[in-house]
């Protein structure tokens, strides 16, 4: 799994990086959504690294983390990018979520 972060990305990403956060989790989020197969991917920035349960996604900016049971969710080839005031997640497919407010992505998650 690969995760290309476009400069304009890594610029805002950057500017959230107040917490010294230790990497950038891709999440499949759920809440509000009925139940756990019907969810939206994401990011958050993190400090909590599950040695057990979390592999690493390739990426040269950051240590990206994704939970080995919600890999499946995401694609093989992910761009992430920023656009008009929000981030952006996409594969070669289409489009896995259009708007990830800066305000999400500092929201820390609890596996």
């Amino acid at each position: 799994m690969n995760l290309t972060i476009t400069a304009v990305a890594h610029e805002q990403l950057q500017q959230l990086q107040a917490n010294n956060y230790q990497a950038l989790r891709l999440f499949y989020d759920t809440e509000d959504m009925g139940c756990g197969v019907n969810g939206l991917p994401t990011i958050r920035l993190t400090n909590l690294i599950y040695k057990d349960t979390d592999r690493e996604v390739e990426n040269e900016e950051y240590h990206v983390i994704i939970d080995h049971q919600q890999a499946t969710f995401f694609k093989k080839e992910m761009k992430l990018d920023f656009i008009k005031g929000t981030f952006r997640l996409s594969s070669p497919e289409g489009i896995l979520n259009p708007v990830i407010p800066t305000v999400s992505v500092k929201k820390e998650v609890l596996l």
